[in-house]
């Protein structure tokens, strides 16, 4: 399957109380779709951040090969999703995938909706040759890693530092 094919690629995943879903990996032509996936990001993290980019930002970032964006979808609605970056390694000719975040409309949650996700980004490694797969979780969200644990992740002990360049 190729690269354009993959993109546009619906799958059913799941019917629960008379439901279906689908996963769908998303391109450029999809940047309002990843727009309202944002603001589902928002909701479910309760970020009062304010989305500032366009539209035809989110078409360019949509475009590059090495960032991966996949939605769960029920009718019309975007109902989940993930977004993920594919980094070259220096050491070997392999990459990584980090996801980056992911989240579940708080309503259709603990139904396996993220667990298909992380399901179809799997997929996704195994037809690249993807071998290894990383996020990282805030030690205090139980949920979060019990989560993570139900998918088949192995805990590691790091310590994550952030550099905030702003401030002076």
């Amino acid at each position: 399957m190729t690269t354009a094919d993959e993109r546009t690629y619906f799958m059913k995943i799941i019917e629960h109380m008379n439901e279906t879903f689908q996963v769908k990996r998303l391109g450029k032509h999809d940047a309002k779709i990843f727009h309202k996936l944002i603001r589902l990001f928002q909701e479910v993290f309760e970020e009062k951040a304010f989305l500032n980019v366009g539209e035809s930002y989110l078409a360019r970032l949509l475009e590059k090969n090495d960032f991966i964006v996949y939605v769960i979808i029920s009718g019309s609605e975007i109902v989940g999703g993930l977004t993920a970056y594919e980094l070259a390694t220096y050491y070997s000719e392999d990459s990584e995938i980090f996801i980056y975040d992911i989240a579940i409309k708080v309503e259709f949650q603990r139904q396996g909706l993220g667990k298909h996700l992380i399901s179809s980004l799997k997929k996704h490694c195994a037809q690249k040759g993807i071998k290894e797969m990383f996020v990282a979780a805030d030690e205090e969200d139980e949920h979060a890693i019990d989560f993570y644990h139900s998918t088949g992740g192995d805990a590691a002990k790091v310590i994550h530092f952030n550099y905030s360049l702003n401030k002076e």
